[in-house]
């Protein structure tokens, strides 16, 4: 089952040129939603869609509905009643954008700079590319002891420039910050076989990259959505079975990554999974140097992966 609410804008006949995708869960998408806004009635030539996942939470919907009737920029929200998951859920909202390009945004992400949609705009026209991956950064600063170690993470192995990412093509494109031609999502849709947190926008960008034209570009998005340890240690440990759908499905790249080299040592290894309670201390101690504490955390994934890679 599905609410749907559209503004008055959205009901015109007018097709943009570049719909902006929106799905979340348990977030708050309001802060985008209003940056969004501000660049879109400037920038015109878009729409906004968000979904909601099966959250339900009848303020945030509330507050959603209340700026759309607001705004002079077409926009459509789509209130899940279920849960259905990360692929469905972007899958869906492509099935319902009217531009012939769709640009998708997690929901804790802002844009960087005051003209994110118009270099997206620019890029578009420029027709140099069919699948544009801008990039992410996240806040300088610490902004709490419990999220320190995924923004140490993200800002060490992530947040990248177009020309470091352009070294390893898909390796390091995410759908928290992508953009792509509607056609290439309906001959290549994100599989929905994965379920929970991890890697399927990972095998979609391999799948892609090796059929289309793949640009990393300079329009990054500021991840504001820090993770604490506890929800890392969860999701590195959780997400096994989704690595090694991608591995499966992705053999021969899988092969070059640093990770499965060290899980499948990892596998070799008797008893490995001893370990796991002293890394998982590790991790968790603040007052330990984060270097060490990073290297315990790409351990413990490493550990639980090497139990289900073949």
């Amino acid at each position: 089952m599905m609410d749907i609410f559209k503004n008055k804008a959205a009901k015109t006949n007018t097709t943009p040129r570049l719909s902006i995708l929106v799905p979340f869960y348990h977030d708050d998408p309001a802060l985008l939603l209003n940056d969004l806004l501000v660049q879109a009635q400037a920038a015109g030539h878009t729409e906004i869609l968000i979904y909601d996942d099966g959250t339900g939470n009848a303020n945030v919907n509330a507050r959603l509905k209340n700026t759309a009737k607001k705004s002079t920029a077409p926009i459509k929200l789509f209130f899940a009643r279920k849960n259905k998951g990360r692929s469905y859920a972007r899958n869906y909202l492509k099935s319902q954008a009217q531009a012939e390009w769709v640009l998708f945004l997690d929901a804790d992400m802002r844009p960087e700079e005051v003209h994110f949609l118009d270099d997206y705009l620019a890029e578009i026209n420029a027709d140099t590319s069919d699948i544009i991956f801008g990039g992410f950064t996240v806040p300088k600063k610490k902004q709490s002891s419990e999220t320190e170690l995924h923004r140490v993470f993200s800002k060490t192995s992530d947040c990248l420039s177009a020309l470091e990412r352009s070294k390893n093509g898909a390796q390091y494109v995410c759908s928290s910050n992508l953009c792509v031609r509607s056609a290439i999502l309906d001959a290549e849709p994100f599989d929905t076989g994965f379920a929970g947190w991890g890697w399927e926008d990972s095998e979609w960008a391999a799948r892609v990259a090796v059929k289309f034209r793949l640009k990393h570009a300079d329009i990054p998005a500021l991840h504001l959505g820090l993770e604490t340890t506890e929800t890392m240690l969860s999701r590195f440990k959780n997400s096994a079975n989704n690595y090694v759908r991608f591995t499966n499905a992705h053999p021969e790249l899988a092969k070059t990554l640093t990770l499965y080299r060290l899980s499948k040592k990892l596998k070799n290894v008797p008893g490995q999974q001893l370990v796991r309670p002293s890394l998982k201390f590790l991790v968790r101690t603040n007052a330990m140097p984060t270097k060490i504490r990073l290297f315990a955390l790409k351990l413990w994934r490493a550990s639980w992966y090497a139990d289900s890679v073949p």
